[in-house]
């Protein structure tokens, strides 16, 4: 749908841009146009003379474009349990933690996820999702919560409403009292998709079905969950081949490796993504190629808790949608995503392909174009395409840290951290100079603090 002749025009210019498109369009000094909430135009040059309605002009001088960052991956609880279990590997790390995340409730996971989105939107993200699965009994709404904050930080959202049915009493790892029943996270989940759920165009929530892991979670609540999703028209999300240890779980509890199991229970598909995917063999690659089945690449958490090197170029080689994911902060302490550009690319250089695995350009391609297929939005956002959403990026590359580096791409992913001169979400600014404008920063970090030490006293006392 193209702009309407009155919406109010913001025109970017003089900057370098880095389409994301198709071809990798990029220009070396261009400019954007955006229109209410879509791109009106990009491309070389000045932006086409005789505008109407133009609020705001912004001299891009110094600055690169992008696409907005899309974050696939992330629990935004862990937020307040951060810098613990600094030394452990991914199953020792749930065990020493899972305790303390049993008692979250609502006005902790508010806090925490405007921790989150804060830390997120403030570096370059414009999309988030968050994959919540913690559903004490009697803990509140944590799903208005999460969503109430994703509203107010001004990010485009989606929740991946989580569950968990497989406790301590049937060989699982959560507390039996973190757990639902079957048809009660079912129940819970197909009222969160009809109660958030928005399936337009421009939507800034949606809402996704995702059981947490195969070893937290009973088989029929796969099955069912994946049957729930379709009947709603809704995403499907999970763990998978995140560990030696799950693959080795799969093993002696179904028979099966990972992927021949999500296969087994619907867990395959175009409408399907997975976070990790660290340990896959060639048939599990080709396996989420043939159906189109999407990867949540976590590099720093994978790092971070010893799991292993994803697979990324040869998943990238045989089709399969990859995206980039922070995520949960008691695994990747930083939450920002701008730095998993640099260290997926990093990371994966250590893997077979070396110094061919991935490059600049590949690596913002997967936290931008790549994250949008993931999250069933290409169409709509990840590419500076004119009648997409006007979800974009202003990255300074005019200071000491990224000047002397000719190429603009390669400053971004290589270089430090960019700091965000301004990001909009939806045709709306929500970062200026690297502050957020739609939240208190200060507040948050204060009600964070908080939270976080209520959360431990509370723990402790169990």
């Amino acid at each position: 749908m193209a702009a309407s002749s009155a919406a109010e025009r913001t025109v970017i210019e003089n900057c370098a841009i880095a389409t994301v498109d198709a071809g990798d369009t990029e220009y070396a000094s261009g400019h954007v146009v955006i229109a209410g909430n879509r791109i009106e135009s990009v491309g070389a040059g000045s932006a086409p003379e005789g505008l109407e309605n133009v609020v705001r002009r912004i001299d891009g001088t110094g600055h690169l474009v992008t696409p907005g960052l899309i974050n696939t991956h992330h629990h935004f609880y862990q937020w307040i349990t951060r810098g613990l279990a600094t030394d452990h590997n991914l199953f020792n790390w749930l065990v020493a933690l899972y305790p303390t995340w049993a008692r979250i409730d609502e006005p902790m996971a508010y806090a925490a996820a405007q921790g989150s989105l804060a830390m997120m939107a403030r570096g370059g993200v414009t999309t988030a999702m968050d994959h919540h699965y913690v559903y004490p009994r009697g803990s509140g709404d944590l799903s208005g919560a999460i969503i109430r904050a994703a509203r107010e930080t001004g990010v485009r959202f989606t929740l991946a409403r989580g569950s968990m049915d497989r406790g301590e009493s049937d060989g699982g790892l959560p507390p039996d009292f973190a757990v639902e029943s079957l048809d009660g996270a079912l129940a819970a989940t197909e009222a969160t998709v009809k109660e958030h759920h928005d399936s337009s165009f421009d939507a800034m929530t949606q809402v996704a079905v995702a059981p947490c892991s195969p070893f937290s979670v009973s088989t029929e609540l796969m099955r069912q969950g994946a049957e729930l999703a379709r009947r709603l028209g809704v995403r499907l999300h999970t763990h998978g081949s995140e560990t030696v240890e799950e693959e080795k779980f799969c093993h002696e509890l179904f028979g099966m490796g990972p992927t021949d199991y999500f296969e087994s229970t619907g867990w395959l598909g175009e409408d399907v993504w997975m976070a990790h995917c660290v340990h896959m063999n060639d048939s599990d690659i080709a396996a989420f190629a043939r159906t189109k089945t999407g990867v949540a690449h976590c590099p720093s958490s994978n790092a971070r808790l010893a799991a292993g090197i994803a697979r990324v170029p040869d998943m990238l080689a045989a089709g399969v949608p990859v995206g980039l994911g922070v995520d949960g902060t008691a695994s990747n302490e930083s939450g920002e995503l701008h730095t998993e550009l640099r260290n997926a690319l990093l990371i994966n250089r250590l893997g077979a392909h070396r110094e061919a695995a991935l490059n600049a350009r590949k690596a913002l391609r997967l936290g931008t174009h790549g994250g949008a297929q993931v999250l069933g939005r290409a169409a709509e956002t990840g590419s500076l395409e004119a009648g997409k959403l006007a979800d974009l990026v202003l990255w300074r590359m005019d200071t000491l840290a990224h000047s002397a580096i000719a190429d603009p791409v390669t400053a971004l992913v290589f270089g430090a951290a960019a700091p965000v001169t301004a990001s909009f979400v939806n045709g709306r600014q929500i970062v200026e100079d690297g502050r957020l404008l739609t939240v208190d920063e200060d507040a948050i970090a204060r009600s964070t603090r908080d939270e976080a030490q209520r959360l431990a006293r509370i723990a402790a006392q169990a």
